[in-house]
């Protein structure tokens, strides 16, 4: 079946709230990337859509190093009601199917199935038995919960409704404080252009340098923000502090729901709080692109302060917002032996290129 832009964006609407991660959009940057895109879509018997996918695969070359293994991925997917189980398992036996015919090591899935929301142990904590039992489910086809996670398994989302003034009170009083402090401090939020890239892209690799985590050659980036941008499905806000950029971040949109992927930041004018101003201006652009949910992207796996996530977990719970528990990533195989050895050997490959990434960052920075 054949799909351009607008059909398959419609289509995974259609099935489902959609994601980000699941538009064309998003396939057209993975390909850039150097992944082979496949689209699938399931079908009820009376030959509407009932569920999608959009298959990532690609081979594993490391530098000159070429494994001759292939591995794919449905970043946030599939896209289903989760809550018929016909349609679960006729969506993982294609998956399983499609592992096989392509021959590679494992296919993994990243869906946002939920399982809870809330904090664990909480008086607001739930699970939801759903999705609990459809981890069972997988379990008994041969799924395995994936030592290797791509995505954050919990977010924290912002609720869009009702009036800036509910907004305000659903915060948390330091995070209200902060939010006037910005104002008083005269800190002014700008749309940002193409010709911010560079710009935002230094002030990404600062942040990176800064806060210890890895990020890609500035290429990817420009890529990714550069094609939802002119896609209308993205939106650049700078926050500067006397006309000088301090902090900015790249708000993506998609149906009914926000994300916040990137945010970035300098040391400077840290007193005047520039990153509230900046979510706040973000939550704001996305109501009026139609959004009733903003996604703050990423929540600790455990929650505790040892987990490397707290610190921006606290900022974000501040806004508002619900934890929502997803399944995280699963991986299917029917390569168990190839698929152990992958388990030993990549990863010891990924540290020593982070570990070169990290220093090629650092240089960035320094420029």
């Amino acid at each position: 079946m054949k799909f351009d832009r607008q059909q398959w964006n419609a289509l995974i609407l259609d099935v489902s709230h959609g994601h980000l991660l699941q538009t064309w959009d998003w396939g057209q940057t993975k390909a850039a990337a150097g992944w082979r895109v496949s689209p699938r879509v399931w079908e009820m018997p009376t030959g509407e859509p009932a569920a999608a996918a959009l298959l990532l695969s690609r081979r594993l070359k490391y530098g000159p190093l070429d494994t001759h293994l292939d591995v794919a991925y449905v970043p946030r997917g599939p896209l289903l009601d989760w809550s018929v189980p016909e349609r679960v398992d006729q969506v993982l036996a294609g998956l399983e199917d499609a592992a096989r015919r392509k021959g590679v090591v494992f296919v993994k899935i990243d869906p946002e199935l939920v399982i809870g929301a809330g904090v664990p142990g909480q008086d607001d904590a739930v699970d939801d038995p759903v999705g609990l039992a459809l981890l069972q489910r997988m379990r008994q086809r041969g799924w395995r919960y994936a030592a290797d996670q791509v995505q954050f398994r919990n977010t924290v989302l912002i609720d869009l409704g009702g009036t800036e003034d509910d907004w305000l009170a659903r915060m948390k009083q330091k995070t209200r404080y902060n939010l006037r402090l910005a104002m008083r401090k005269g800190v002014v939020v700008r749309r940002g252009t193409l010709e911010d890239l560079p710009l935002m892209y230094r002030m990404y690799a600062a942040t990176a340098d800064r806060d210890g985590f890895i990020i890609r050659q500035k290429e990817y980036y420009f890529d990714v923000w550069q094609r939802f941008y002119e896609n209308n499905m993205a939106v650049f806000l700078i926050a500067e502090v006397e006309s000088h950029p301090v902090a900015a971040l790249v708000l993506f949109h998609f149906g009914a729901r926000a994300w916040y992927l990137y945010g970035m930041s300098t040391q400077e004018h840290r007193e005047a709080m520039p990153t509230y101003l900046l979510q706040w201006e973000a939550m704001r652009v996305a109501r009026d692109a139609g959004c009733t949910v903003y996604d703050l992207w990423g929540a600790p796996d455990e929650f505790n302060e040892e987990d490397p996530l707290w610190g921006v977990y606290r900022f974000k719970l501040g806004w508002g917002g619900a934890v929502v528990r997803t399944s995280g990533a699963w991986d299917y195989t029917n390569k168990p032996l190839l698929y152990r050895l992958y388990a030993t050997f990549i990863p010891r490959i990924l540290a020593v290129m982070r570990f070169w990434r990290r220093r090629e960052t650092r240089q960035e920075v320094a420029l």
